[in-house]
């Protein structure tokens, strides 16, 4: 009882096994909860972590500051802008260019909370950063992940970040109509972005089952997505003071405890982690929305996203 209210008791320092021999890809790997889940990946000696941001110097700002708290650890920059198609498949040209395995991808970043805009391909920019961005990625890394699962003793994973965000989708789960977005609120447009999340884990699940993929939300915590949105949010900057007060007497969660239950789905047994395509805190099973359970509207965006992608050239 008390395991289902506080989550499973996981210290990434004691309970990570080795990682030896595998490689490990991580966006938005320079702040926050992705660069917590790269420290803690670092200390069990993978063969090399690839850190994916848009910023070179915030990259190896971040790899820097890692490599100086784990000697030795192998952490190197990967060039990810999810706004862009072009960079994104940059990005997975590079990756295949430099290794010829993955065994774990790690869909972190995100943005959440902005004014209404608009991706290089024309897509509104949380829809498109958050699914569109990480799910084109997935598509171009999926032959790379396939093939690193075909190995004997293979664990391939695809964690995606999500949030309980998702409860705040709109009405029927997904609007596909980018121009009728914009007359959705901004919460409703992040909330649809996090769903989408968890509906391609689990597609994602039943296109390709030798990949263990799920989906997760980290909790509630102050990073700095909430500097990102804060400026022009009023609704977000009222929030995070009353976050920073709530954060100090324990009320919400610290970036390391955070970043606790995507380190977990990466590393726990295989098969306790594919017991749920959606996780809580620290490995609490999930139903998520009724939404997010439709196993119907996870196919249906899987195809609108891949015909989409096809129409891009991808």
């Amino acid at each position: 009882m008390l395991e289902w209210i506080m989550g499973k008791s996981f210290n990434p320092e004691k309970d990570i096994p080795s990682l030896s021999g595998k490689v490990i890809l991580v966006t938005g790997g320079n702040t926050g909860l992705g660069k917590e889940t790269v420290l803690q990946l670092a200390k069990h000696s993978p063969k090399e972590i690839f850190l994916a941001a848009r910023t070179a110097s915030k990259a190896e700002a971040a790899i820097d500051e890692i490599t100086k708290a784990v000697p030795g650890s192998n952490v190197t920059f990967l060039q990810l802008d999810l706004t862009s198609f072009a960079s994104i498949k940059k990005a997975a040209d590079d990756f295949t260019a430099r290794s010829k395995r993955l065994d774990m991808l790690i869909n972190n970043a995100g943005i959440m909370a902005v004014p209404y805009s608009l991706t290089q391909e024309g897509y509104e920019i949380q829809f498109g950063t958050n699914h569109l961005g990480h799910a084109l990625l997935t598509k171009l890394l999926l032959p790379t992940l396939s093939r690193t699962a075909a190995e004997p003793n293979a664990d391939v994973r695809i964690i995606n970040v999500s949030s309980e965000g998702h409860q705040m989708a709109p009405a029927n789960g997904i609007i596909y109509d980018q121009a009728l977005l914009e007359q959705s609120a901004t919460w409703r447009r992040y909330g649809q972005s996090k769903l989408a999340n968890i509906l391609h884990a689990r597609a994602l699940q039943n296109h390709h089952p030798e990949i263990t993929a799920v989906a997760l939300h980290p909790g509630v915590i102050m990073t700095d997505l909430y500097a990102s949105s804060s400026a022009s949010n009023p609704a977000v900057r009222a929030f995070g003071y009353l976050a920073k007060g709530a954060t100090g007497m324990g009320l919400l969660y610290d970036v390391p405890k955070g970043a606790k239950n995507q380190l977990w789905a990466a590393t726990a047994p295989k098969e306790e982690v594919r017991q749920s395509c959606y996780w809580k805190p620290v490995g609490i099973k999930s139903a998520g929305s009724g939404y997010a359970q439709n196993a119907k509207l996870a196919e249906e965006l899987w195809e609108w996203t891949e015909a989409e992608f096809k129409k891009q050239g991808y």
